[in-house]
């Protein structure tokens, strides 16, 4: 059985118009399905209100204790609820959840080495079992980008990381689809020409376009997330504007598709 997975970006939550055609398209999309969500700028405009200073190094949010609560109230709160309510409407029955429901994703608490990340989490296990148990009774859950860990605290998470992790641990169970979607129509031969889209994405493509400085920034860990489920069981991985996801999972014709070889 087949199985979407789909991450949407924080700029796709950030435009209520857009976020919600986005919400009426994934409806159209066949169950079983899961919806990962990354974060937007709503945690640094609450933050800002509560006179919480927002850090970020190489676009990651460093989250200290001010900042978690941050993150969890409105990730795991106004956003995954927004969301999960949206959904309703468009016939999706949804259950929003973080990493800390059901202990579905354990994290460990990032490790020091040249940056402190503060609290964020770098995942070790997903509860596969426990997401099919919900996919089995037609329910779509919706994962806010926080987990947890043994000591009982909760974790900032990369939304990315965690619809790879999401994504491959299904992989024992249905053929899963991986869809990235996000503002852009896929990845850009060019950064400059929205129009300029890479339709196969290979390894070794991937590194001329690093070393030639084309994909940078923030593409970098997106790519490395989605060549890593490629790598581990996930069957196709496509990187697409979040306005063609019905194209890119019922015709695989959308954005950018990775291809191991």
């Amino acid at each position: 059985m087949k199985l979407t997975v789909v991450k949407i970006g924080g700029n796709v939550i950030d435009n209520p118009a857009f976020c919600k055609q986005f919400l009426r398209d994934f409806s159209d999309i066949p169950s079983p399905k899961i919806l990962v969500h990354g974060g937007g700028k709503i945690a640094t405009q609450v933050a800002e209100k509560l006179g919480i200073e927002t850090v970020m190094v190489e676009g990651r949010r460093i989250t200290d204790k001010a900042m978690l609560d941050v993150v969890t109230m409105v990730y795991g709160g106004l956003v995954n609820k927004s969301l999960v309510a949206q959904m309703q409407h468009f016939s999706d029955n949804a259950i929003g959840l973080t990493g800390a429901d059901a202990g579905v994703i354990l994290s460990q608490k990032r490790l020091v080495k040249t940056v402190d990340y503060g609290f964020v989490g770098d995942i070790e296990k997903v509860n596969s079992t426990f997401i099919d148990s919900l996919l089995q009774q037609g329910i779509v859950p919706v994962f806010a980008p926080l987990t947890f860990d043994k000591e009982g605290n909760m974790l900032n998470t990369n939304a990315d990381t965690q619809a790879q992790a999401i994504a491959v641990a299904m992989t024992g169970t249905y053929e899963v689809n991986l869809v990235y979607c996000f503002e852009k129509k896929g990845v850009l031969s060019d950064p400059e020409d929205d129009d300029a889209v890479i339709a196969v994405l290979k390894p070794e493509d991937y590194e001329k376009y690093k070393a030639a400085g084309v994909i940078n920034k923030g593409m970098i860990p997106k790519l490395d997330n989605a060549f890593k489920a490629l790598a581990d069981g996930v069957s196709q991985v496509t990187i697409c504007h979040a306005k063609e996801v019905k194209l890119a999972v019922k015709d695989g014709v959308a954005g950018t598709v990775l291809k191991t070889e």
